[in-house]
């Protein structure tokens, strides 16, 4: 097998000849056809996130080797099966779940290995992923069936699409037209447009820094758009107006010091900041205010398999409106990352096997 792996962080990849895994157990190998570029990749690539004045959080520290092949937005075709392996046959299509856990708590029981409380096992952080020709999954349980999407969008779908699903969910019920707020119109930010739609949602503030952004968020179907700048509170204003009135729900798609304290400040009473990006840094709030507001902070970190079922079953049944997504071959995979990194993309670039 052929992979583009991370040998020093922050150094570019290198590519790597490396004997192809023989699945053992439930073990299944995927043939990669394509692997999304993702904007956390960009922090494993540089070997950690900004804690603010805690620190660095370094993924060494957290157990990530090196080389490690990055990528974990992964659609394939499956290569083998182990003796184990059940409910799967080579040649299937399937789009692969990554985040994965020990397999023995009871958030593994319940198929939210996203929340495991143990060392993970996550496939492109701490297995090889998806930069590659192949991939090696440890269950076939992890794999879920492509059913004719566009495997290039359904890739983006096991990271982008969970993520911004599960958000969505922690809302809770929220009247189709109360505005939700969307913090950043990058790929996560028009995947939660689009799942918002798809969800029967018809309120939609998105806000950015980007005036190009904003235009593909209102070509997704943003209702209202806020172009950002360096005045939080200024932006905290343009937030309220565009909803017309204090916001009932914020998603953080970015949170970072910045976005986090006018999103906050842009909340009414009883409002909700879901809390999803990792861009870093920290922020200091009002305590008082948290409880005369009784307003909610809560941390989504991607979602479960029972979300990649669901957003993959929204964009079988035609619901959800497919990402812009550009594709590349996957020996640009460093060029990819490098333009991901000076804000060059807008929507999500893919990854391809040079034989899709």
């Amino acid at each position: 097998m052929r992979a583009w792996a991370v040998v020093e962080t922050g150094q570019p990849l290198q590519e790597k000849d490396w004997p192809t895994p023989e699945p053992k157990g439930a073990e299944v190998l995927v043939e990669v056809t394509h692997c999304g570029v993702c904007h956390s990749d960009l922090h494993i690539w540089e070997g950690g996130y900004d804690l603010g004045s805690r620190g660095r959080l370094s993924m060494q520290d957290r157990g990530m080797t090196l080389p490690l092949v990055m990528g974990h937005e992964i659609a394939g075709r499956v290569a083998a099966v182990g003796p184990e392996a059940t409910g799967v046959a080579v040649g299937e299509a399937k789009v692969v779940f990554p985040w994965i856990g020990c397999g023995r708590c009871e958030a593994c029981a319940r198929e939210e290995d996203n929340t495991c409380p143990n060392p993970p096992r996550t496939i492109g952080i701490y297995r090889q992923g998806g930069y590659a020709t192949h991939v090696l999954v440890p269950d076939a349980k992890y794999l879920v069936p492509v059913d004719g999407v566009d495997p290039a969008v359904a890739a983006t779908y096991a990271c982008s699409g969970i993520t911004v699903h599960a958000a969505i969910r922690k809302l809770g019920e929220l009247p189709p037209d109360r505005p939700v707020v969307l913090v950043g119109a990058g790929g996560l930010g028009l995947s939660a447009i689009h799942m918002l739609r798809a969800l029967g949602h018809r309120r939609i503030v998105s806000v950015d820094v980007s005036a190009e952004k904003l235009e593909a968020a209102r070509a997704a179907g943003a209702t209202e758009t806020v172009l950002g700048g360096q005045d939080g509170a200024e932006t905290t204003r343009a937030i309220v107006a565009a909803c017309g009135g204090p916001a009932p729900a914020v998603i953080d798609l970015v949170n970072g010091s910045a976005t986090a304290r006018f999103a906050f400040d842009a909340l009414g009473k009883g409002g909700k900041l879901i809390q999803v990006g990792l861009f870093g840094g920290e922020v200091t709030l009002p305590l008082p205010i948290m409880a005369i507001r009784a307003l909610t902070l809560q941390g989504s970190y991607v979602g479960s398999l029972a979300d990649l079922r669901a957003v993959m079953g929204l964009a079988k049944a035609g619901k959800l409106a497919p990402l812009p997504v550009a594709t590349a071959p996957m020996p640009e995979a460093n060029a990819v990352l490098e333009r991901l990194r000076d804000g060059k993309v807008t929507g999500r670039v893919v990854l391809r096997a040079e034989a899709a």
